[in-house]
């Protein structure tokens, strides 16, 4: 028998959530029929190249409580489960459970510091208060890492019969990539204090002081742009470093030796596994989902300059130190094999 599941994506854009949800669209959960309610946006054309089920409504902040509310009731009607991904929707499936009905709700971007994303410890305060709630109203919590699910636990502190599983996010393996050494470094990041980007900038002029032929692209736009550039040029850095805006991510990895990523918190970063599964270096802080990715030789602290100077060198000039997808890494089809499995537990 199949049954019916509803995922309810409150964004547009296409991101870390746009992506985990094609990728799942693309392969299909076992034993299910899916179906997406999105707002209007690129993520649309993203379901619909995976040919996704796909419903476009007035869900998600841009469109208010009330219209989300009406949209995610017309979407799931007869459906056998509705599963939630960011906070918005999580809150608004909460609202939206009929009695009898199944929801689960995957926890992708929680912070153990509260200031990444609410801004203050009141406001932190008040989301966890909602989260607590919201989870009363849940059947299944899926987490894409181990640390995302303790963070979860210790904030939000779930019921202790709310059944739990962390599902990391899939990649498929790539053929052996060229082990080519070489020191062009990336960062794939909102140019945000939360990224530490200025850490990386200052990890790079220590490596650029020695390697001459090193070169620095900070791929992204944000608030950091000017200060950024200020930066690079006060370091004498300006022919060296690049800021291109936007780019594809992987044209950008194809074309790069290291990938650098030195956030405050990360939960199961996609641009690190796409890393790896290229064969690229990878330095990263040892935060959130990271050492469930990387092995020690890629962790350093963002603060210590000549350690990030020198993980950076390792990871680009000696290919074999570069990290490998662990043997028990799920590819995108396992990955939505655990999910159906998760489903099963729940699912009348």
């Amino acid at each position: 028998m199949v049954l019916n599941a509803v995922w309810a994506i409150p964004v547009g854009d296409v991101g870390g959530v746009a992506r985990h949800a094609a990728d799942v669209a693309g392969v299909g959960v076992p034993g299910w029929r899916l179906r997406f309610l999105v707002p209007d946006g690129p993520v649309v054309d993203l379901l619909r190249s995976r040919d996704a089920d796909v419903v476009v409504g007035r869900f998600g902040p841009a469109h208010g409580l009330t219209a989300s509310l009406a949209a995610l009731r017309r979407a799931s009607a007869g459906a056998d489960l509705v599963h939630t991904h960011l906070a918005y929707a999580d809150v608004v499936g909460a609202l939206a459970k009929p009695r009898g009905g199944v929801l689960v709700t995957t926890e992708h971007g929680i912070a153990d510091t509260d200031l990444v994303y609410h801004g203050s410890p009141a406001r932190s305060r008040a989301r966890a208060a909602l989260h607590r709630l919201r989870l009363r109203r849940a059947d299944l919590l899926l987490a894409v890492s181990q640390a995302t699910l303790d963070v979860v636990r210790r904030k939000w502190r779930p019921p202790a019969s709310l059944p739990t599983h962390v599902v990391h996010n899939g990649v498929d393996p790539l053929p052996e990539p060229p082990a080519e050494p070489g020191l062009h470094v990336a960062s794939l990041a909102r140019l945000a204090p939360e990224k530490r980007l200025r850490e990386l900038v200052a990890g790079f002029a220590v490596l650029a002081a020695r390697r001459p032929e090193a070169r620095l692209t900070l791929a992204g736009v944000g608030p950091l742009h000017a200060e950024l550039v200020e930066q690079v040029g006060r370091l004498g850095l300006t022919d060296r470093v690049d800021l291109p805006g936007f780019v594809d991510a992987a044209s950008l990895l194809e074309s790069v030796h290291v990938l650098a990523q030195l956030s405050v918190w990360e939960n199961c970063s996609y641009s690190l596994l796409d890393a790896v599964v290229r064969g690229r270096g990878v330095v990263a802080s040892a935060v959130g989902g990271n050492p469930e990715i990387l092995p020690g030789r890629c962790l350093v602290d963002p603060a210590d300059a000549a350690a990030v100077a020198d993980a950076l060198e390792a990871q680009g000039t000696q290919p074999e130190q570069r990290p490998t997808l662990l043997a028990d890494w799920p590819d995108v089809a396992a990955m939505a094999k655990q999910v159906g499995e998760a489903y099963a537990e729940v699912a009348q």
